[in-house]
């Protein structure tokens, strides 16, 4: 017993991404070697989804309320103004990024189209968008897992407790609302710990969900769309590189792009492996708390919120594969056409659900603004699981970037600590390597 006592904590002093990253090679491997059997392991890797899918809205109900609970109306209206033109500003920028290097390779020239079904899809008008942000019933918000409405009703609701602690002549109402907070901050440390629980089942679900995954569709889909593949993944890879770790985290925030790297690395290791951007908040909002030392009240309001706006992987994506479908059809885009697709994907980006497969669905309407058929939807679709990682970490990627400037900006970062700071980068997940 005490061999496998010390075989347990050896696998556990093993930090968590390195050994996601393991079962994410494995299940490659299986998902390969073994071919169609290997769906028989998506259960689960389905299981995994629901344990996160399972915390994210409470983890946003109580991250939220907590960070109200240090946010006056007029610093939340800073902190969220700054946030939201953040993200505004990355993903015109992440669009831009995608249109000039599908430019420069093309992608498209000389492949052959073979055809496909697509249904159209039509973007919701203004005022649907903005009445849909309010929801009429905050409960079945949260059960059906809106998390726009869910946002605006905890954030109403948080500050109408700030408000009350504040103003209330009544001493035990001010205590009640003080005990509500008491409540919250110890049922988010109750979140955080079950987090972690579930990422050590992650090891598992990931390798699942990834043997599933090439088992089903193998490396055929993405050897025929080689030139999209690897046009989106460098477009990405500069967002990534120039926007994220050059200007935001170098100039910006004034610090290593490798510490960063280091504190987001869980997020965006497990957003490649699951393709969700809301599946993955549990651990981003661990890593912006535990590796990045952002106080609450940023991370509680700029992450949940991140993970349903931000969406500068779905930008680069829908551009490039913009300028591909054009290029399989014969009919370049020229200038005018390029400004209607940046603007658009701008728009829809922001609408576009955290969710995997969402993506082809808003792909219809970057399509029929630029004129193009539909049924290159379906040409690309046998590659959307691949396309869906890249975007989906680059989206997290983002969200933790900006968190971290936003923070910057209300004095509401701790620079010396974390991934930041000189000390033991380990100290950041001692739980995770906690002995039994």
């Amino acid at each position: 017993m005490s061999s496998l006592r010390r075989a347990w904590r050896g696998y556990r002093s093993v930090p968590i991404v390195y050994r996601i990253s393991v079962g994410f090679l494995l299940g490659a491997v299986v998902g390969l070697a073994v071919g169609q059997p290997a769906t028989q392991l998506k259960p689960l890797g389905d299981l995994f989804l629901r344990l996160l899918e399972m915390l994210v809205i409470p983890l946003v109900v109580f991250t939220l309320l907590a960070g109200m609970e240090r946010l006056s109306p007029s610093r939340l209206g800073r902190v969220g103004g700054i946030v939201v033109g953040l993200y505004m500003a990355t993903t015109a920028v992440a669009g831009v990024i995608g249109l000039t290097v599908a430019n420069l390779l093309n992608p498209g020239v000389g492949v052959e189209f073979t055809g496909g079904k697509a249904e159209s899809a039509e973007p919701p008008s203004l005022a649907k968008v903005v009445l849909g942000i309010v929801p009429e019933n905050p409960i079945s918000a949260m059960a059906s897992g809106d998390l726009l409405a869910t946002i605006f009703f905890v954030v109403v609701f948080g500050l109408g407790l700030a408000v009350v602690r504040d103003t209330a002549d009544d001493e035990a109402v001010r205590e009640g609302v003080e005990t509500i907070f008491r409540a919250v901050d110890a049922a988010t440390e109750a979140l955080f710990a079950v987090v972690w629980g579930v990422m050590e089942y992650g090891v598992v679900g990931v390798f699942a969900l990834v043997a599933a995954s090439l088992g089903s569709h193998g490396v055929d889909a993405i050897v025929s769309l080689a030139a999209l593949v690897g046009t989106i993944a460098v477009a990405i890879g500069v967002h990534i590189a120039v926007t994220y770790l050059g200007v935001i985290t170098a100039g910006l925030l004034g610090q290593s792009p490798l510490a960063f790297l280091d504190g987001a690395k869980d997020a965006m290791v497990t957003a490649f492996s699951i393709r969700s951007s809301s599946g993955t908040l549990p651990v981003t909002i661990a890593d912006a708390r535990d590796n990045l030392r952002i106080d609450e009240s940023v991370y509680g309001f700029s992450l949940p919120l991140g993970a349903t706006i931000n969406m500068d992987g779905a930008a680069i994506r829908q551009a490039v594969t913009a300028v591909f479908a054009a290029n399989l059809v014969g009919a370049p885009l020229g200038i005018t056409e390029q400004v209607t697709v940046l603007a658009t994907v701008v728009l829809v980006s922001i609408g576009t659900a955290g969710v995997p497969g969402a993506g082809l669905v808003m792909l219809t309407v970057i399509l029929n603004a630029a004129g193009l058929p539909l049924e290159i939807v379906g040409f690309v679709a046998g590659v959307d699981p691949i396309l869906g990682r890249i975007a989906t970490m680059n989206n997290v990627t983002g969200d933790l970037a900006v968190s971290s400037l936003a923070a910057k900006y209300n004095d509401a970062i701790d620079l010396t600590g974390g991934v930041w700071g000189d000390g033991d980068v380990a100290e950041r997940s001692g739980v995770l390597a906690s002995n039994d």
